[in-house]
């Protein structure tokens, strides 16, 4: 794969971003293993998907070996990398009719990852529960439309208190508004805070990717747009950064290709981009990165 560069590019054109709907992403802490999810509109089909390195090549997707039944999504790995969370709308038990998104895990293995386990119902409700991102000390952040209220999504943190899970709280008006706030990485160290809002007056398009950033007394500070290098008109979501803090990654319906084209262009070219990264179908970008 290329490296980074100091503006958003297509991550991995023609193997990860391909012209389906590829979107979220996560790397283990050695670098040696990402999952992303390849997913049809309206949820209709959502897989996870994995690659991995041998002998120093990555190796072609395929479908992890805890997703490919039920729409799975946003997986995200522990900063130790021993443990995946993600979001999925499987059954909670065996008796389970309820078909809202949760949050799963899934704990390594010595042969690889283990059966998904729901998060309990501390971390999850009635409601859908979406992109999970842990911080070092066990503190889990992730969006739910549970509180804030009936089609709009906040930023909530469930605090990991003597070896379980406390109620979910929201994040402060620094970053939740009356809008739509959603898809939140948290820093391991939780000194920064990315992620989506929507409907904001400086919303440049349809949800545009923001940062908060703690003050010297641990408080979370007005969240900011992080501008039109990044942002676009279109969606722009699922923000990750690597474990060595240097490559940001995000997702996007921008499109590369529009008309009018400087040439006339033939039948193999036009369904070449219809079919290709690019097409307004969901990407995955990445562009080098600095705190």
């Amino acid at each position: 794969m290329q490296k980074p560069a100091d503006k958003p590019a297509l991550f991995a054109e023609g193997l990860v971003s391909d012209g389906m709907n590829n979107r979220d992403f996560t790397m283990s802490p050695d670098g040696q293993e990402t999952f992303y999810t390849i997913q049809q509109k309206d949820f209709m089909i959502s897989t996870i998907v994995r690659m991995y390195k041998k002998n120093g090549r990555w190796s072609a997707p395929e479908v992890a070996s805890f997703s490919g039944r039920y729409n799975d999504l946003e997986a995200s790995f522990s900063p130790d990398g021993q443990r995946i969370w993600f979001s999925s709308n499987r059954p909670a038990g065996a008796n389970d009719t309820i078909v809202d998104f949760d949050i799963w895990y899934v704990n390594k293995t010595s042969t690889g990852w283990g059966e998904p386990v729901h998060a309990g119902f501390e971390v999850n409700s009635n409601a859908n529960e979406f992109y999970p991102s842990v911080a070092r000390n066990g503190n889990l952040y992730f969006t739910t439309e549970f509180k804030a209220g009936k089609g709009k999504e906040d930023i909530v943190m469930c605090a990991w208190q003597d070896g379980k899970f406390a109620a979910p709280v929201s994040l402060p008006e620094a970053i939740n508004s009356k809008g739509f706030e959603f898809n939140a990485f948290v820093d391991p160290d939780e000194q920064f805070i990315v992620f989506t809002a929507y409907a904001r007056p400086d919303d440049m398009g349809r949800g545009d990717l923001y940062i908060s950033k703690k003050d010297a007394a641990g408080n979370w500070m007005p969240a900011k747009n992080m501008g039109p290098g990044i942002n676009s008109k279109h969606l722009d979501y699922c923000p990750y950064i690597s474990p060595d803090k240097k490559i940001f990654f995000f997702s996007t319906n921008r499109p590369v290709n529009k008309t009018p084209f400087d040439q006339n262009k033939n039948y193999h070219a036009i369904s070449t981009m219809l079919k290709g990264a690019g097409n307004g179908n969901d990407d995955i970008y990445w562009m080098n990165w600095s705190y």
